[in-house]
Parts: C-alpha cells; structure tokens; sequence
C-alpha cells in the first residue's frame, strides 16, 4: 500500500504497524502547495517551553487504556459523496472561545467552564427578538482536555476536562445550558499528536514491546529530513538509543494511524464526547499531517482516504454531527480534494487574508478574484471564512487599530457564503500581536480586571483594556460591538445570507465588491466599499445570473438609505445599476430585494 503511494526503497527505516487501510484511493492525491507562512502549532512549540507561568504540571492521574482491536470502519473510500445533511450549521455564526482567557469563577486567574456558562447569554441569551447578545449559535472551545501546556494543543486525557477548567461535570452542565439558548458546542480535538507526557508515549519510549509502541512512530537512526516548514521532525528519544517522529516538536510525538488501534481509540474518544458528554462536533487540528508518505508529510492520499473513514463512523454514531477542519496554509485549489466525502466543512485561510487585505488597503481587487475562485471551487457552502484565529494576530492590530476598517471587515464576513467564525473579542476591537500568548489575553468585559478576574489574571490585559471592553459598548449603537450583533442576527435570520448562493457583480470602481446573496425566494444585494473615500455614482453590471426578470425594491438591513429600484433583464442581467448616488467610506450596505 506505501509502495504504491511513493518509493519505499528511498524512505528510512521507520518502525510502523501493519496499513490499517483497507484501500488507498490514489485518485485523490495531491500536490502539496508550499505555505508562505509558518505554520500555527510550531508557535505552540515556543508558548509550551516557555510560558512556564502559564504551564500546568503534567498529570499524575491519567490512566492507559488497554489496546483496542482493528476498528470496524476502516478508511475506505466512500461509494458515493458524503452529504451534508441540513442541520443547526445552515445558518450557524460560530465563536472561537478559549476557555483559559474567557471568564475566571474562581479568582485563580484562569478562565473555566463555569465561567463560561455565567457568560453564555453574552454569546447569545436564547431569545432573537431582543438582540442585546451577540447572536451566535455555536461556540467552538480551544482544547479543554488534560494538558501540560496552557494551550492545550499537547493532550495527556482526552477523556477528562484539564482540572484548572473544571470537571467532565461542568462540561456537561455548560453543554445544558448552551442548549437551553439554541447554542451548539463544538470541541477542538487533536488527533494528530499527543503529549510527549501522554501515558500511551511514555511506555511506549520506555518499553519496546509495549503494546502502545506501535502507536507512534519510530526509527533507530535519524532519517535525517525535516518538517515542512524546515524544523526538525525527528527528536532523539531520551530514553532509548532511537528517534521518534513529530512534526511539530519533540513535546508532540505523531500519533501512527496505520495502526488499526490508534484509529479505534479515535473513534472511540470521539463518540465518547458526543454520547457521553454532549458535544455537538468537532474542529479537528492539523488534519493535513495525520498520515505521513516519509518526506510527504502534508495532505497525502492515505490522510484522505482515513478522513472518509472517520467521517463514516461519526455519521454512524451521531446523524447531526458536525464537524470542521483546519488545513493551514491550504489553497482553494488544495482543499477541494477534501471534498465532498471527508469532513464537513473547512477553514479558509485565503478569504480571511485578502478580505483583511481589502479593509486595510482600500482596494478590493484581490478580495473579489479570491472570493470568485474559492466559490467556484468550493462546493456547497462548506466552508468556513474567519478574519483571524487563535494562531494569527488579533484583526484590530493588522488593521492599526482602526474601527472604520474593522467595521467593513466584519460586514464582509458576515455576509460571505460559509459558516463564519468569530475569535472571541474580535467583536470589540481587541488587540494582540505574536507571540501565542499576547493574542490569547483575557477577554475585556470592564474597565477593569474585575470583568475576567476576582484574582491575578494569568496573562495580563492589553493596555487599552480601560477604554475597549464589553461594558463601553454594549450601550453604544455606533461601536463595533453593536455592528456585529447587528451582523450576527442577520446572518442567521435571512436565509439569503445564511444559505443563499453568491454571485460576484461588476462594479466600476475598484474599492467596490458588490454581491447577490440568493436562497428561493429571499434575495439580497451586498455593496461592500473598502476605499477610504466616499464613491460615486458606483455602476453594477451582470452579464447573466439566476436572478428573475422584473422591478425590485431595495430595501435596507443595516442603518442606510433604501436602494434606487432595480430592474433586471431577462438572464438576469444589469447593466451599469447604481443603487446609491454616494457609498461612503469604509462602509457596507445590505439590501433585501422584495419584488
């Protein structure tokens, strides 16, 4: 199986268990295309080894799990495209939380779960018509099982909540009352690696007929590559006279899921988290790197065809499952070999870069190309748009702390196809710039530390906390925090943003990006002007479209003039349609066509 994906003769001698595949589809291989842009765990290598203030002590209670038996589904390929059922995640907004930097119960200074259900009506307090909460209905959480690391990235339980957020009890409570308020919640889950201080990797370094040896990957001299990104991906055990691979770093040994075990033990840890727990699905960590062709290490046909298996599996242990993939660096190109039969949906780096791009410089000629081609070449709305993440600097600091900017970037987002992401504190301008820890600070409630804290939080606060925080602009509808609630319930009450196709119009000036968004009956119209100064008389032109001929009336969805009426030709077509005579600055404008 190997041999046919690559040239065994050239590999090293690498110790692996038996292929677990039953079948490799090599139809599906790729070429992997070289990131710009150093990936995000290798950041985690420095937060892990240096932050020893904000490091736990590894655990002393965790507990090996006897070997499991060749997994019942394998990773064959699919015999027919996956579908994507209809689900919660047709008009999901979902928030990035990390839990440690989130709300502190206790005074300890770290963000817990408990926290965070004092906070869930901030989120959203389950009733649509007041709108004073944000309105998302999903919350992803940064990883909350056991962990040496403030991150969490490096697991040492995966059954069990790491002990500084609380316990599996308050997960199960916090997942209670997220539902209570239309709230799913979706957990970050690292498949990839564990812990170097995992149980399974110490017996397995420690003793060679351990059964748990064969769930990693070894080799007793150095094979002498190294990771993608240039760093080294085999560390010298210090315990044996012998190298074990991590594509990461030597604390992240790679877990080797040509061993059936190691995929059973996955699948078990996940429907664990779905019956047991409550999770509703799963944002899964470098999925590219699960199964390595020696010096192909990213998005090989062995990692596809594992992904259809497990993808499988979830839908037989839970029908409404959802589940979302990060592939750091990928192209629209890349990722279209993930569809449609592995997971559900997928971040896309691209659109969140140039759509950021666009609000800095002003010009939206590269937002326009790169949305058209990832559209075209993502099928279905499974995708997921974000600004930035946890791994990224914080939007507010590349766009120099500029609201103007930061405003027309969310109305971006928030009305692109996909199922947008937001980090948390995004929504009220926060800053925070590289390293890992400085983009992770505790969320800003109040003018104070009180808001997070009764204690010494465990990563001090920007210092603009004072002025930018959740209590100045709750109240203010001009402030960013109550354009995104605005936003928010757009997008998951109007089935055009929500689910609607997109269709990119012509504009004659080039900081203009102008869009239909159409689902049925429900159509609206999107002009998106980037420049930083005011535009006139903005023509839209439309060769062709789904759009029925007729008069239309624009009506407005944000706070701006209604729309001069529309007339479409028969294809759909517009010719030179200038909605407003002015577009000012750095502003969006959401239309709802009524005929």
């Amino acid at each position: 199986m190997l041999g046919a994906c690559g040239d065994t003769a050239s590999q090293p001698s690498v110790s692996r268990a038996p292929v677990a595949l039953a079948s490799i589809d090599a139809s599906v291989a790729d070429t992997a295309v070289p990131s710009t842009v150093a990936s995000p765990a290798v950041a985690e290598t420095t937060a892990a080894t240096s932050s020893s203030a904000a490091t736990a002590a590894p655990s002393a209670t965790a507990t090996l799990d006897v070997p499991t038996q060749a997994p019942t589904i394998t990773a064959q390929p699919a015999a027919s495209p996956f579908p994507l059922n209809a689900g919660w995640w047709d008009s999901a907004v979902c928030y990035e939380v990390f839990v440690r930097s989130f709300r502190d119960s206790n005074g300890d200074g770290i963000g817990d779960l408990n926290g965070l259900i004092e906070k869930l009506d901030y989120i959203n307090d389950g009733d649509p018509a007041q709108q004073k909460d944000l309105g998302a209905n999903c919350i992803w959480l940064m990883p909350i099982a056991e962990s040496p690391s403030y991150h969490g990235y490096d697991v040492v339980d995966y059954r069990k909540v790491d002990p500084e957020y609380g316990t599996n009890d308050d997960f199960k409570r916090l997942v209670v009352e997220a539902h209570k308020r239309g709230i799913n919640v979706i957990l970050d889950l690292v498949l990839n690696h564990t812990s170097s201080e995992h149980p399974w990797f110490k017996e397995a370094q420690a003793n060679e007929d351990s059964p748990y040896r064969e769930w990693y990957i070894w080799s007793k001299d150095n094979p002498g590559y190294k990771g993608p990104w240039g760093d080294v991906a085999w560390h010298k055990s210090p315990v044996q006279d012998e190298y074990y691979y991590g594509v990461f770093w030597s604390g992240m040994p790679d877990l080797n899921y040509r061993n059936p075990a190691v995929t059973e033990e996955a699948q078990k840890i996940s429907a664990f988290w779905l019956n047991e727990m409550g999770a509703d699905g799963f944002r899964l960590d470098a999925i590219k790197h699960l199964i390595e062709n020696g010096r192909v290490q990213e998005n090989t046909p062995e990692t596809h065809a594992w992904l259809r298996g497990y993808r499988e599996f979830l839908a037989q242990t839970d029908p409404d499952v959802f589940t979302v993939g990060e592939i750091f660096g990928a192209n629209p190109q890349t990722l279209k070999n993930y569809y449609p039969d592995q997971l559900d949906s997928y971040f896309v780096f691209d659109i969140g870069q140039q759509l950021v791009g666009a609000a800095n410089t002003g010009s939206a000629i590269a937002f326009n190309l790169t949305t058209q081609n990832a559209f075209k070449q993502l099928p279905f709305q499974r995708f997921a748009p974000f600004l930035t993440n946890h791994d990224q600097d914080r939007v507010m600091s590349v766009l120099g702390d500029d609201v103007a900017e930061a405003k027309i970037a969310a109305t971006a987002l928030l009305t692109l196809p996909g199922m947008p992401f937001l980090y948390y504190g995004e929504e009220i301008g926060m800053l925070g710039t590289k390293p890992d820890e400085r983009i992770r600070t505790p969320m800003q409630w109040t003018g104070d530390a009180s808001g997070f804290t009764t204690g010494q939080p465990w990563q001090p606060f920007h210092n603009n906390y004072r002025d930018v925080n959740v209590a100045a602009q709750q109240d203010a509808p001009a402030s960013l925090l109550s354009l995104y609630r605005r936003l928010v319930h757009l997008h998951t009450s109007e089935a055009a943003l929500a689910q609607g196709d997109f269709t990119l119009l012509k504009a004659n000036n080039t900081g203009v990006a102008a869009f239909v968004r159409a689902a049925g009956g429900d159509v609206v119209l999107v002009m998106l002007n980037f420049g930083k100064q005011p535009a006139q008389n903005v023509g839209l032109s439309l060769e062709q479209s789904n759009l029925a001929a007729g008069a239309y009336q624009l009506n407005p969805l944000l706070e701006h003039a209604a729309g001069a009426s529309l007339t479409v030709a028969e294809g759909g077509k517009l010719s030179d349609y200038v909605p407003l005579p002015t577009l000012e600055p750095q502003t969006g404008y959401i239309f709802k066509l009524t005929r």
